[in-house]
């Protein structure tokens, strides 16, 4: 079960307090960068099951930190956000994990193609997918969030077939 995978995967981070801020920080829509991740980390395995030899923790590591920014990116003095982002997430996510050349990848070339450097890994281009998927359905379906408390494991946050 693709929730699972990401709990497995992804539990030393999400239950860090860093990531646990992130709560704090609305990502799109009603959605806080939070939920964002944990949704675009169960898209990236949901997508990862088309493909074959896939290392899945480090996809799930990667998308639960491509968004590991720590700040609220709508306050004015960010204007070159989505620019500036995933550098600024690989250098938080560096100081607090340890993280291998996949994961940096993931992190730091999420942003394709606004960043012009393509992603290196099929991992990588996953997680760019599952960005972009996400972000398009949090903007326009104000219901797709997760509420990790009331949650044994992890609710599956994106209903949306890629088949």
């Amino acid at each position: 079960m693709i929730d699972k995978e990401v709990y497995k995967y992804g539990k030393k981070i999400l239950k860090s307090k860093n990531m646990i801020s992130t709560k704090n920080y609305i990502q799109h829509g009603q959605t806080s960068v939070f939920e964002h991740s944990v949704s675009v980390a169960t898209m990236a395995v949901k997508i990862s099951k088309k493909f074959k030899h896939i290392d899945t923790k480090s996809l799930v590591r990667g998308a639960l930190l491509h968004d590991y920014f720590l700040y609220d990116w709508h306050d004015k003095s960010h204007r070159l956000h989505g620019f500036t982002h995933a550098n600024t997430a690989l250098i938080n996510a560096s100081r607090d994990f340890k993280l291998n050349k996949i994961e940096k990848n993931i992190i730091k070339r999420h942003m394709f193609p606004l960043n012009i450097i393509p992603p290196r890994y099929k991992e990588s281009f996953i997680v760019c997918l599952a960005d972009k998927i996400c972000a398009v359905k949090e903007v326009f379906d104000k219901k797709v969030f997760i509420n990790y408390e009331n949650s044994d494991i992890m609710e599956t946050v994106v209903r949306c077939d890629c088949d």
